[in-house]
């Protein structure tokens, strides 16, 4: 079972230190799941999105500076809380955050154009019931926070 999550991981190049490249700007895969979810949440604090991907907020701040540096997202000082910070994606992140999505579901597309209506109706159900059982188990491998210490 591992060999082949072990495979899908390579395939989605999530090991690779440079998971995507758009318009010349280089993103990691970990920079690529953070523009993902600032994305798809409606200005998250820092820690909201920290808490999502399973990062410690000291590694997380460093990839925020880095993704701040690179033009792909403001820090917005937050109303509620002086100590926090929202995070937007500014128009080049944006831009980056969609031609990202593309190349993924591009990708996916293709892997799903050679199977049959019934492999890819099993394979998406599985996908998905594999994806909410792992999000419910109580034994995460360490892979939830961050470490991989299985």
């Amino acid at each position: 079972m591992r060999e082949s999550f072990q495979a899908i991981t390579r395939s989605f190049g999530l090991l690779n230190k440079t998971c995507c490249s758009v318009g010349g700007v280089d993103v990691s895969a970990v920079q690529s799941h953070i523009l993902y979810e600032i994305d798809t949440n409606n200005k998250p604090s820092m820690q909201q999105v920290a808490d999502l991907l399973g990062i410690d907020i000291t590694t997380f701040s460093r990839q925020i500076q880095t993704l701040v540096k690179m033009e792909l997202v403001d820090k917005i000082p937050s109303k509620e809380d002086k100590r926090a910070s929202n995070l937007a994606l500014t128009e080049k992140g944006e831009k980056v955050a969609k031609e990202i999505d593309q190349q993924v579901n591009a990708f996916l597309t293709d892997i799903f154009s050679q199977m049959t209506e019934f492999e890819r109706e099993t394979t998406q159900r599985a996908v998905k019931l594999i994806a909410d059982r792992m999000t419910k188990s109580p034994i995460s491998c360490g892979i939830s926070k961050g470490n991989f210490s299985c």
